[in-house]
């Protein structure tokens, strides 16, 4: 599932997505350059092929470990993209183009907002969307809904199939979850009960609420942070912690993990922070700009297998900690958290300063909580669950150190 926003106000435009994947879904940083084309070649996709252009744009994108496309990412040119899971009625292609692959195609190739929905659209009407979207789950397909902003405004983008519907933001805020929201589109299309398992409209109130009056990143922040109506998770056997925008796995029906979060201020020169990690309650949103690639984890292939010299997975060792008593441990870091994000967002560090800095502390937190020894309070059904995610992903027994 996953949740994204755009706040317009006098001052600018505000973005922010959580991606919710697979718990053991490394989600990685990568930045590619532009880079010119020869006529007639193709780019490979993930699960398809189709005609390269003679020149693509620089990306910054944040990447499940094992596709071609991006969850979200920001161009060389200012626009920034999200998508969403889509639940409707139709049949989902067994091939074609994923969601995640549009969204970088059009990163690719557009140079504003209004390019980029103009990409994505015609990309899908000519060869259509579809293919496994979990590499966990083969069978699992969707199709996607899309938020393209810039420094000028931003549009919604729905599809079902190669169909198609746009709405541009009039403001102060919008955001999108896991269900159509255009709303002839939504009647046409829309699955509810698809929706309903997703818990989408819930979210989606809590993150139209909090980009309404999102006014700076941090509030961003805050609002991809929300378990809802207290500070930490509340745990349904159905469908885990997906009724407020940081979800956490733990459902029967649906086991959605927070896999990677995004905010992108546009209200001057671009500048974007990123997780990098899981969970963004447990996380640092770090600065990153296009125009700075660093090679955050310098020769090391991601996977769904647990590598402590990858610095999604390094990150998995305080985040499964904290689940054992969320509102216990997190206050053990909480502050220390928000004072070093204050102290960026008032002087943005380099993005390997920020980087290297905040796997030092995630690494003292994580020693912390693992000899503070506190006891496991989740319910034995959501401890059985996470345990078997942490065998799958080759972690336990493994500690902090």
């Amino acid at each position: 599932m996953c949740d994204t926003m755009v706040s317009l106000s006098d001052d600018g435009v505000l973005f922010a997505k959580n991606s919710d994947r697979d718990p053991n879904e490394a989600q990685v940083l990568r930045w590619h350059p532009a880079a010119d084309h020869a006529a007639g070649s193709e780019v490979r996709c993930t699960w398809t092929s189709i005609p390269q252009v003679a020149r693509t744009r620089a990306v910054l994108l944040s990447q499940p470990w094992w596709m071609w496309g991006a969850e979200m990412g920001t161009n060389d040119a200012g626009v920034v993209i999200g998508n969403q899971a889509v639940f409707t009625r139709g049949r989902v292609a067994p091939d074609g183009l994923l969601g995640m692959d549009l969204l970088r195609l059009a990163l690719e190739r557009a140079g504003s907002t209004h390019e980029a929905v103009g990409v994505l659209t015609a990309l899908l009407e000519q060869h259509g969307q579809g293919g496994s979207c979990s590499h966990e789950h083969p069978g699992f397909r969707y199709h996607n809904s899309f938020l393209v902003a810039d420094a000028a405004g931003a549009v919604v983008v729905e599809t079902a199939g190669r169909e198609w519907a746009t709405e541009a933001v009039t403001g102060p805020g919008r955001s999108i979850s896991n269900g159509l929201t255009i709303p002839a589109f939504a009647r046409a299309h829309a699955d509810p009960v698809r929706g309903r398992v997703a818990q989408c409209e819930q979210r989606r109130r809590r993150t139209s609420a909090a980009v309404e009056v999102a006014r700076a990143p941090a509030h961003l922040f805050a609002a991809l942070r929300d378990h809802g109506a207290g500070p930490s998770p509340r745990w349904s056997r159905l469908n885990g912690a997906l009724a407020a925008p940081c979800a956490h796995a733990g459902g029967r029906l649906t086991s959605t993990q927070s896999t990677a979060s995004w905010v992108s201020d546009l209200r001057a020169s671009p500048l974007h922070w990123a997780t990098a990690t899981s969970a963004p309650c447990t996380s640092l949103f770090k600065p990153v700009r296009i125009e700075d690639p660093v090679d955050l984890d310098p020769g090391v292939e991601a996977s769904n297998r647990y590598d402590p010299a990858l610095r999604w997975w390094r990150h998995e060792i305080l985040h499964r900690l904290v689940l054992r008593d969320h509102a216990a441990s997190t206050a053990r870091f909480v502050h220390a958290r928000d004072r070093v994000e204050n102290a960026w967002l008032h002087d943005p560090p380099a993005t390997h300063d920020a980087f290297r800095h905040g796997d030092d502390l995630e690494l003292a937190w994580a020693a912390d909580l693992h000899d503070a020894g506190l006891p496991d309070r989740r319910p034995r059904w959501l401890t059985r669950l996470w345990t078997r995610l942490d065998e799958g992903a080759g972690m336990a027994p493994r500690g902090p150190r």
